[in-house]
């Protein structure tokens, strides 16, 4: 969601060509007189400022509109966000699986890839991957890469947003602290031959939280979504922003103690993704002989009815949901989305038992606990997203417009 002119502290006669395309993109203003009424700006400083817009090739005019006189005349043009100068890179990386996509800049996917490609084989190698991907994809939709405005990646760890870099992360050895921005910028350049683009990172729950939200639930001002996949981590959207807490950590909820012994990738013992995550449900599988690695192997497992794998996910279920019953009295969602290898039925089931049988009824009156509309795609969505609203926030379109010269 953007904010509104007038409440980051700028007048309403102040209000730059950034803050009339926020006005159009969201909405809220498409001709030219709703544009100087929201503004308080005269006819001609308006036209001066869509004037900028329309040279950089962000805006267009649409079909004409209601007559804005009560006097009648001629309808007014309505004016549109131009979604076709420029395309999103964005990529969603799992431990052993990647996703990648080429998105127009109103979030639809021109074009997808998904394959193999293991997190421990370590950035360089990973993040050159990626951008040979990349390079095939827009060969395959016929666009240029200097028509990529941005790159948008998801990765399974906690992010400092302000470095791009991964803090710590415990199921991605040798990417602590790496430049992951400047390294895939790189790699994007050598594939493609493109000057380099901003690129914006960001933990896989909180990318998948924030696609799922604005794609589903625009109007849900608190919103949690816990992918349980490999690992166990939750995104959390407030007021239409991810939240991510002073350094990038928040959400890390697979790292809560739950009293069990069983030790974590992390070096502790008793966290909620050693014993409830689809790598803690595989390893139990396989320790009973059932051929299983990881959280996508019980999914196939799941989907195909295996009777042991649907009790041991309900198990895990319910361990996530004693947990998310504190999540949810703190935070008070409207919409709690359940997503990642383990959301199924058998797993949904287990979280309900649990969350509602343990949280105030005061903190479920008002929830949804649903699962994931978006499925694989949700991060993809995330990710472009992030990248579209960071380039054409009003202070951004303001810098990019001068670099342009416009």
């Amino acid at each position: 969601m953007t904010g509104r002119p007038g409440r980051t502290g700028k007048g309403r006669n102040q209000a730059g060509a950034g803050d009339l395309l926020e006005l159009v993109r969201s909405g809220r203003a498409v001709t030219r007189g709703a544009l100087q009424q929201a503004t308080g700006l005269s006819r001609a400083t308006v036209g001066q400022r869509l004037d900028r817009l329309f040279r950089a090739g962000w805006l267009r005019e649409g079909a004409g509109g209601p007559v804005d006189s009560p006097l009648g005349g001629r309808p007014s043009i309505t004016l549109e966000f131009d979604d076709s100068h420029a395309v999103v890179l964005a990529a969603d990386l799992d431990t052993r699986h990647a996703r990648a996509a080429v998105l127009s800049l109103t979030g639809e996917i021109l074009a997808e890839h998904g394959g193999t490609l293991v997190v421990e084989d370590g950035p360089e190698a990973v993040l050159g991957e990626l951008a040979r991907w990349f390079s095939e994809l827009l060969t395959k939709t016929g666009h240029r890469g200097e028509e990529v405005c941005g790159i948008g990646l998801a990765v399974p760890g906690p992010v400092d947003s302000e470095t791009g870099r991964v803090v710590q992360p415990p199921i991605m050895p040798g990417w602590d602290g790496y430049d992951i921005t400047g390294r895939l910028s790189r790699a994007f350049t050598e594939h493609t031959g493109a000057p380099s683009v901003p690129v914006l990172v960001d933990n896989d729950a909180n990318l998948m939280a924030y696609g799922e939200q604005r794609t589903g639930h625009p109007d849900c001002t608190a919103f949690v979504l816990v992918k349980v996949s490999t690992g166990i981590g939750a995104g959390v959207v407030v007021d239409g922003s991810i939240y991510r807490g002073v350094d990038g950590g928040a959400g890390d909820i697979g790292h809560i103690r739950v009293g069990a012994d069983a030790l974590c990738r992390c070096g502790s013992y008793g966290c909620l993704a050693a014993v409830a995550s689809g790598g803690a449900v595989a390893r139990r599988l396989a320790a009973s002989g059932v051929p299983a690695a990881s959280g996508s192997d019980v999914r196939d497992l799941l989907a195909a009815g295996h009777p042991e794998a649907a009790a041991l996910a309900r198990e895990a279920g319910r361990t996530v949901g004693d947990v998310l019953a504190t999540v949810v009295t703190l935070l008070n969602p409207g919409v709690l989305m359940i997503a990642g290898d383990l959301a199924g039925t058998p797993f949904l089931t287990g979280v309900r038992e649990l969350l509602y049988q343990r949280a105030l009824p005061r903190s479920t009156a008002h929830l949804d606990v649903v699962t994931s509309r978006l499925g694989d795609r949700a991060g993809l969505v995330g990710a472009g997203a992030l990248v579209v609203e960071h380039l054409y926030a009003p202070e951004r379109v303001e810098e990019r417009l001068s670099e342009m010269g416009v």
